[in-house]
């Protein structure tokens, strides 16, 4: 096996997200699903862009949150996916830029504008997304960087990117670059609607193609298809090597090749805003595991990851995780 660059290597989508307050009877005007992620077109972009209030406009894209969270460990990282050539486009490749990821994927000269996610965020700290895919879906086989992928312990895959066919056809050829390198693949479930959408395709990459796996609580529940826990976490531990499922302020379950582990969620003075809670847990799992650390281990680190994110508006770390982490007793 050839040495590799990054401790991870992220494909996903490329989106800006427009993060504003709301309550329920906002989301109840606007015919927006609560606590889950809408897909919208073009239009409704627009107009719910120009409804939030106050927004903060940041780059977010749930791989590309993970991996700006490696970074901040201290990580060594780069990104794959697809922007237009326009403002928030730009805003996205300087931010990633600014955290010290390599991010060298084409940008569309045509065609629809970058991809942008309008989150609604209630008092209580729920998110409600509603995305419009835009340029982040028009990525292709062609787009995958076959280099960066090698370069990678660890590929890391967004399961969103499975709502479009040549966005599916490029993360399949991702993985299987990946593989024929020795290297890792990672997967995100990412959302409960999307495990809903690709049931099928998702199951068949865990049994066979997957070697780490994140999902939180709901998404397992709709990947088997259960409301019973224990059973879900039974057929997973049976279809994958190495999982870890998040469960809220319950902590996290990890499953490796002794019984599940059980982490407890680190405590947190008031949630704000659990957008990219999931992402950075992500990104401290992963990171702890590129280094080699024990699992229960990456979860604490994903645990310290996530509870800083959800402490403040947006999906990304306003502080080095590495500091939280040393500061923590633990070094990588």
């Amino acid at each position: 096996m050839t040495s590799t660059r990054f401790d991870v290597v992220g494909l996903g989508n490329a989106i800006v997200d427009v993060l504003s307050r709301a309550d329920d009877t906002f989301l109840e005007e606007w015919g927006i699903q609560k606590d889950a992620m809408n897909l919208i077109e073009e239009p409704r972009a627009h107009a719910l862009t120009a409804a939030a209030k106050n927004p903060i406009i940041t780059s977010g894209g749930s791989g590309a949150n993970t991996i700006a969270g490696v970074a901040s460990f201290g990580g060594t990282a780069a990104y794959i996916g697809k922007t237009a050539n326009d403002d928030l486009g730009r805003q996205f490749r300087a931010e990633m830029a600014s955290t010290g990821v390599p991010f060298a994927t084409h940008p569309l000269d045509t065609g629809p504008a970058t991809a942008r996610s309008i989150i609604f965020v209630n008092d209580d700290g729920a998110r409600s997304m509603n995305t419009f895919l835009g340029a982040s879906v028009l990525f292709s086989k062609d787009d995958v960087d076959e280099e960066v992928v090698r370069s990678g312990k660890i590929l890391y895959l967004e399961g969103y990117l499975f709502d479009k066919d040549d966005a599916k056809t490029a993360f399949i050829h991702a993985s299987e670059i990946a593989k024929a390198s020795g290297r890792l693949v990672a997967l995100t479930l990412s959302d409960s609607f999307c495990v809903d959408r690709h049931r099928d395709s998702f199951l068949h990459l865990v049994q066979g193609h997957v070697d780490i796996l994140f999902a939180n609580e709901e998404e397992l529940l709709s990947l088997y298809q259960t409301r019973d826990f224990d059973e879900a976490i039974s057929r997973l531990q049976a279809d994958t090597a190495i999982a870890a499922v998040t469960r809220s302020e319950k902590g996290s379950v990890v499953i490796g090749d002794s019984d599940p582990i059980v982490v407890a969620a680190e405590p947190v003075n008031k949630v704000v805003d659990t957008t990219g809670a999931g992402d950075q847990y992500a990104a401290g799992f992963l990171f702890g595991y590129a280094k080699g650390l024990p699992l229960a281990t990456c979860a604490r680190l994903g645990h310290i990851a996530a509870a800083e994110v959800i402490s403040h508006f947006g999906p990304r770390p306003e502080v080095s995780l590495a500091g939280l982490a040393l500061a923590a007793g633990i070094k990588a």
